[in-house]
């Protein structure tokens, strides 16, 4: 039986909740009552002002107060105008930070992911934990995990962007 994640689970800093992250379901009831699962196989970390590559180094603004705000709430945004990102806010109150859920197994990029789990803005602001039509659960596999450089922001400089804060499924093995 797979275990929904609580809020506990995400009220840690981003750097020990995004390689957590990695391994588990992330699921998605349709208005059908259909339910898609997909296994999370990359995330990266965003972690507070100081971090040049997250949206809150521009200060508290009203596209950013999420990342302000409670662990386990989502945050859904746009990219290049076209394609929606999922982040799970993890955390202190008033600490930004937050997890991009990079990958899935079978949908190796974010707006793939996002895409064919039908997440859009409507999901901003809600909770994985609370929520009946998004959530992330564990099934008690064990995975193995290898780091790597964000993707896709050099406008953050050498040091933020060079970061090893993107954690990456390498391998899994099932639960006894």
């Amino acid at each position: 039986m797979n275990k929904r994640l609580g809020e506990e689970f995400f009220h840690r800093d981003c750097l020990e909740v995004a390689p957590d992250l990695v391994g588990k379901i992330i699921a998605r009831r349709l208005p059908d009552g259909t339910i898609l699962r997909e296994r999370i196989s990359e995330t990266e970390s965003y972690r507070g002002e100081e971090d040049l590559a997250c949206h809150a180094s521009k200060g508290r603004t009203k596209r950013t107060e999420l990342l302000y705000g409670k662990s386990g709430i989502i945050y859904v945004y746009l990219c290049y105008g076209m394609h929606w990102l999922m982040n799970v806010i993890t955390g202190e109150l008033q600490q930004p930070q937050g997890v991009l859920i990079r990958a899935g197994e079978v949908h190796n990029g974010p707006a793939k992911l996002t895409k064919y789990l039908q997440v859009g803005k409507k999901f901003n602001g809600e909770s994985f934990v609370s929520n009946d039509e998004l959530w992330i659960e564990d099934d008690g596999i064990s995975v193995k995990l290898r780091t790597d450089v964000r993707v896709g922001i050099d406008y953050a400089g050498d040091y933020w962007k060079n970061m090893p804060w993107r954690w990456i499924l390498e391998s899994k093995q099932e639960s006894k």
